[in-house]
């Protein structure tokens, strides 16, 4: 079964109000060594980011040669200058993720957005957790045996109602090989497809020998 957000993320979650200062923000950022914290508003709703590189854009649009700062956004860094909370100094809308989704669908977000982390929020948009790239890494800590045993159980004499016998599966450090005869060519090709997404697996090796005519 593949793993989902609420399997991987901290429901211990550090957040401030949209009402905190700079200084407020500045402070807790190090003494929690974190680079960003999700903002929400008086009904908990998560309404915002705000990391250091908000913090140093504000820093850097304050700087009297900050309109030569190169890679900076003029308009955007600069109207930080007067920002003094969170609720100003903030990124928003924010990237956020529900409990339910997958920990595939966390990683494609992280990825694209650039982002080290994400806010997770119920249906009201309610601030419920946090995942982190580290969180969404950990999937890969499975065992070998144990992505071995579910391709095997689950897929292979489970969904697609073939013999295990036929199959030779193998997994070292999450790679999995799949050797032997499937019945026809949609069965190899669904297997190995469906094996690709089992939580834990790096990588799928093709060995299987096809029927003569079934490929």
């Amino acid at each position: 079964m593949n793993a989902t957000v609420k399997d991987v993320m901290s429901t211990h979650v550090i957040a401030v109000r949209e009402i905190a200062t700079f200084k407020e923000i500045a402070i807790r950022l190090h003494e929690h060594r974190v680079s960003a914290f999700p903002v929400i508003d008086a009904s908990n709703k998560c309404i915002g980011v705000v990391s250091e590189a908000d913090l140093l854009a504000k820093e850097a649009a304050e700087d009297e040669g900050s309109a030569a700062t190169p890679g900076m956004t003029w308009d955007r860094d600069h109207s930080k200058a007067a920002a003094v909370t969170a609720g100003e100094l903030m990124s928003s809308p924010p990237v956020t993720i529900g409990a339910d989704e997958p920990v595939t669908r966390a990683a494609r977000l992280m990825y694209a957005r650039r982002v080290k982390r994400l806010p997770v929020i119920s249906e009201d948009g309610t601030l419920i957790g946090i995942v982190t790239r580290s969180d969404v890494l950990s999937v890969y800590d499975r065992p070998d045996q144990d992505i071995a045993d579910e391709i095997t159980g689950e897929l292979i004499a489970g969904r697609f109602s073939s013999d295990p016998a036929s199959y030779t599966v193998t997994v070292k450090d999450g790679i999995v090989t799949m050797e032997g005869t499937p019945q026809d060519a949609d069965a190899g090709r669904g297997i190995l497809d469906a094996a690709r997404h089992v939580e834990g697996v790096v990588a799928v090796r093709d060995r299987l020998a096809y029927q003569p005519g079934s490929a």
